[in-house]
């Protein structure tokens, strides 16, 4: 009894008055119910008004007791089930259907990872064959291929405001290359096992790696000296994002949770547990104050600081979602095991298209998993590292309008559902 009262009025700030008035009634009521709720719902009253001081008002627009004039003013009011809150979806904006541009052969492993460079003119990618290659956005042509590494290559990240370039591997360094030379300058060492992610602080020199050991790790990006270690993760990272406003590290882990750290303090701030497995992937919206995580079954929107949960996007039932991306038109991608992609609306969580990848010749049927993906600079294309070895480079038709590829058939009954 105690979980359903507390169940009915957790949304709660005040004691109703219909409720107080209809105290007397309760007890009243007491000495015809059964024996075990009489005592409990005597003791669950006197706790509700004790939390409170002066009548209730719903939080926000919480509708807990409907206010339905054929309904006794009595204490089965008390009892009546919370309706689930829902609210309905935006309408859907119109988005023109992306279809395959080009194919770019050339690594020997699966692509792991990529990284697109601030003017937009070329790319990198991190593979399974330890190397890193150097494309040309344009034409597809290969520039440079970089063989440091001893073992796969997991991730990269090109600095926005330096000619550095950051690759980590499963050989458990974190390289710094400069792009004016073409060679290493820097390691960072000091994880334990394989690192699987990283990321650059937006306006600070702060470099943000996180391994199969458990921890995420902070780095001053020009000493390569370790700033913190933050542990609190039981299984390895999977991914790690920084922001600046606050600023802001954001974690996810095999452990299904999503950490916000507190980059000044070194602390962990918030722990979302809403996911039920593995959290595989994050993308942080690149103009709003929001970011999205994928698991295997799910992918959530959030809301900075505090990791507010938004809503849900239902991905594919018979897929496993590997990586998430958002461009700036609010076009949110998910790439997923079996080579098939998604693409949502970001307001509304609308899924506007699905589309297969198609291997390269001499590719197996099961090397089709979509692994790593990424918008370029303006958001007009989309890169996506599969396990075929090969990148693939999408972008939407220029020839489609609303008249020719309506696509929206949107659902009046289509909800953003509050609860996880």
């Amino acid at each position: 009894m105690n979980s359903r009262i507390n169940s009915e009025y957790k949304y709660t700030e005040y004691l109703p008055d219909y409720l107080e008035q209809d105290l007397n009634k309760i007890k009243k009521k007491q000495a015809t119910t059964e024996s075990l709720l009489t005592g409990e719902q005597e003791d669950l009253t006197n706790q509700l008004v004790k939390q409170t001081d002066s009548p209730i008002i719903p939080k926000k627009q919480d509708q807990i007791i409907p206010n339905d004039s054929n309904i006794d003013n009595n204490a089965s009011r008390a009892l009546i089930q919370r309706q689930q809150q829902n609210y309905v979806a935006d309408q859907p904006e119109w988005h023109a259907p992306w279809k395959l541009m080009r194919v770019i052969a050339g690594h020997k492993g699966w692509i792991r990872s990529i990284a697109v460079e601030p003017d937009n003119k070329w790319f990198a990618t991190g593979s399974n064959d330890n190397t890193i290659k150097i494309w040309d956005l344009a034409t597809g042509h290969l520039k440079l291929t970089l063989t440091n590494h001893i073992m796969a290559v997991r991730d990269l990240v090109i600095s926005d405001r330096h000619p550095y370039m950051f690759s980590c591997s499963e050989d458990k360094t974190v390289k710094c290359w400069d792009l004016e030379r073409n060679k290493v300058i820097r390691d960072y060492y000091g994880h334990l096992s394989g690192v699987y992610t990283m990321s650059l602080h937006p306006t600070l020199d702060v470099l943000v790696t996180g391994s199969r050991d458990s921890t995420v790790r902070v780095w001053d990006m020009r000493t390569a000296v370790p700033v913190f270690t933050l542990t609190g993760h039981k299984n390895p990272i999977t991914q790690v994002e920084a922001q600046s406003t606050d600023p802001q590290i954001i974690s996810a882990s095999n452990d299904k949770t999503i950490r916000l750290w507190d980059l000044a303090a070194g602390k962990s701030q918030t722990v979302l547990t809403q996911h039920k497995k593995a959290v595989r992937s994050l993308a942080l919206h690149p103009t709003e104050y929001s970011f999205a995580s994928a698991s295997a079954d799910n992918i959530k929107q959030w809301k900075f600081p505090e990791g507010t949960f938004l809503q849900n996007f239902i991905p594919r039932r018979e897929s496993i979602v590997n990586t998430i991306s958002i461009n700036q038109d609010n076009v949110m991608f998910a790439g997923n095991d079996d080579g098939t992609l998604s693409f949502y609306d970001w307001r509304s969580g609308y899924k506007f298209q699905d589309l297969s990848t198609t291997n390269i010749p001499g590719s197996l049927d099961s090397e089709a998993g979509i692994l790593t993906s990424s918008f370029d600079k303006t958001g007009l294309r989309l890169l996506t590292g599969e396990a075929d070895k090969s990148i693939k480079i999408w972008r939407e038709d220029p020839d489609a309008t609303k008249d020719t590829h309506p696509g929206i058939k949107f659902n009046p009954d289509l909800y953003r559902q509050e609860i996880y």
